[in-house]
């Protein structure tokens, strides 16, 4: 009894000792489990912190090779799209070139069309004059029948005479045909060499000054100096003017007088005369005369230097120191403007060329241009200055050659050598270009190219006149329907005559008519 009450007793021990295990071990293992919760919660929370950080590096590793990607790849496509852009242009400027090609073969097809167009009109008058030429050959064979019948019946000597003198009649006619296209031919060939000659001559002469001005211009060292040339009250301005014959102006312009005078030759004396004064730095009536009279003595000298240096200039030589001086007197002489040396070194010069040109002597060509208007600067005579040139020229045994070409160049006598005809050549071309004679000033020569408008522009049907070539040509514009090429003949030589009836030129004018006709039509 007492052992199954400490069983019982033992196995109830057991028990509570069991539960009060149990419950411990329960609460140490709930304890102990909320701790590894905890832990694993911040386990994982950092975890996930972890994952996020690098994932967020991940992403923004991946979001730069992105970008990078992007920016390859926009690059490429940029340089791809500048590519096809200059393939486009090139593509666009081929298309245009293309059309531009098309519109020039169209227009060529246009203008072949109309080439082909006009040689089938010749074809068609051909066509029609060989047609008139067979009906005329008919009618010659027919007469020739008759002939021949009529021959038949004649005696063998008269057949014979009669055939001779066909044979001559046609020969005659061939002969007066091949002359007259000889003579075609040759008058052609003369005009393109003469064009030529004259072109080369042209261009290898030039001169800076054609007209010559009626004022010279002294610089004088200061202002200081014109009250001196002035003088008390202007005596010295009187005395000045009465011994050089040459009027003297003093105005505001800085350091600077002019002498005024028509005579080149007086103006040169006064400008010595000044020149000397302003030198000496004395400037009184007595001191004026005496300044000069030593000009007068220098003038002879600077004459002759002249003239020896426009022979040297154009390889002249051998002549007479009376001629020499006579040439250095040029450059104090004017024609309508130009000075006379001036001009004739050019005339000398362009036909020195011309003659080189078409295989001439040239020198005498030279010589002749240089000595053409001498008579100009020789004591007043009532002949023509070319006659009086010649005569003066005969006492230094000038060449025939010479002396003609000089007398003949004004169409004083007849002209006796191809070297006369270059020397009125080259005097017209000297003479009348811009500046020179007919023009003494630039407002001159446009007064007398817009006289030369208004004479053409006079004429009915007249839409427009322009003067080309320095007045040498004159271009009119017509009215297409109310002018036709009859008329337009007719037109060009009524204003040729009346050119010639109220203008002054020198050389010859070329007239050109122009037809204009406008057809005019809009596309809607």
């Amino acid at each position: 009894m007492g052992i199954v009450v400490n069983l019982v007793l033992i196995v109830i021990a057991s028990l509570l000792f069991f539960c009060v295990g149990f419950f411990i071990g329960r609460f140490m293992l709930e304890k102990i489990g909320t701790t590894k919760v905890l832990e694993a919660e911040e386990r994982a929370v950092q975890i996930v912190q972890e994952a996020q950080k690098e994932a967020n590096e991940y992403k923004d590793l991946k979001v730069a090779e992105v970008n990078q990607e992007w920016k390859k790849r926009r690059r490429e496509f940029d340089a791809d799209v500048t590519v096809k852009n200059n393939k486009f242009n090139q593509l666009q400027k081929q298309i245009r070139q293309k059309e531009n090609n098309v519109k020039r073969q169209s227009q060529d097809l246009k203008e072949s069309e109309k080439k082909v167009s006009e040689k089938l009109k010749g074809l068609e008058h051909d066509r029609e004059m060989v047609a008139s030429k067979n009906s005329d050959l008919e009618r010659i064979i027919a007469e020739q029948n008759q002939k021949l019948e009529a021959i038949g019946n004649l005696q063998a000597e008269e057949a014979k005479q009669k055939l001779i003198e066909n044979m001559v009649a046609v020969a005659r006619e061939e002969a007066t045909e091949t002359i007259h296209k000889i003579h075609e031919e040759a008058e052609q060939e003369a005009n393109k060499i003469a064009e030529k000659t004259l072109l080369t001559a042209i261009q290898r002469v030039s001169f800076e000054q054609a007209t010559e001005s009626a004022l010279s211009v002294v610089h004088i060292q200061s202002d200081e100096l014109k009250g001196r040339i002035i003088g008390r009250e202007g005596r010295n301005i009187k005395a000045f003017e009465n011994a050089t014959g040459v009027d003297i102006i003093v105005d505001d312009t800085p350091e600077v007088v002019i002498l005024s005078c028509f005579d080149p030759l007086r103006r040169e004396l006064a400008k010595l005369t000044l020149q000397k004064l302003l030198i000496d730095g004395v400037i009184h009536p007595v001191a004026i005369e005496k300044a000069y009279e030593d000009a007068k003595k220098e003038i002879d000298d600077v004459i002759m230097s002249t003239g020896e240096e426009t022979l040297s200039s154009l390889q002249i030589p051998d002549m007479p120191s009376e001629l020499v001086s006579h040439i250095g007197k040029m450059k104090f002489h004017t024609v309508y403007g130009q000075n006379l040396l001036q001009h004739s070194r050019e005339v000398a010069m362009l036909a020195g060329l011309m003659a080189a040109e078409i295989k001439l002597d040239a020198k005498q060509a030279k010589r002749a241009g240089l000595l053409h208007d001498i008579g100009l600067v020789l004591p007043e005579s009532e002949e023509p200055h070319a006659i009086a040139g010649m005569k003066y020229l005969q006492k230094f045994r000038e060449s025939k050659i010479v002396l003609n070409a000089i007398a003949a160049h004004h169409g004083d006598i007849e002209k006796e050598s191809p070297i006369a005809a270059l020397i009125e050549a080259a005097n017209i071309i000297s003479s009348s270009r811009p500046g020179g004679r007919g023009a003494v000033t630039p407002e001159g020569h446009v007064k007398r190219l817009e006289n030369l408008e208004e004479i053409a522009k006079g004429f009915p049907g007249v839409i427009k006149t322009y003067a080309l070539q320095a007045g040498r040509e004159i271009r009119v514009i017509v009215e297409g329907e109310n002018v036709n090429d009859s008329q337009a003949d007719v037109l060009a030589h009524d204003i040729a005559h009346k050119i010639e009836e109220e203008a002054d030129y020198p050389g010859q004018i070329k007239i050109s008519i122009i037809r204009e006709k406008r057809s005019v039509a809009f596309a809607k």
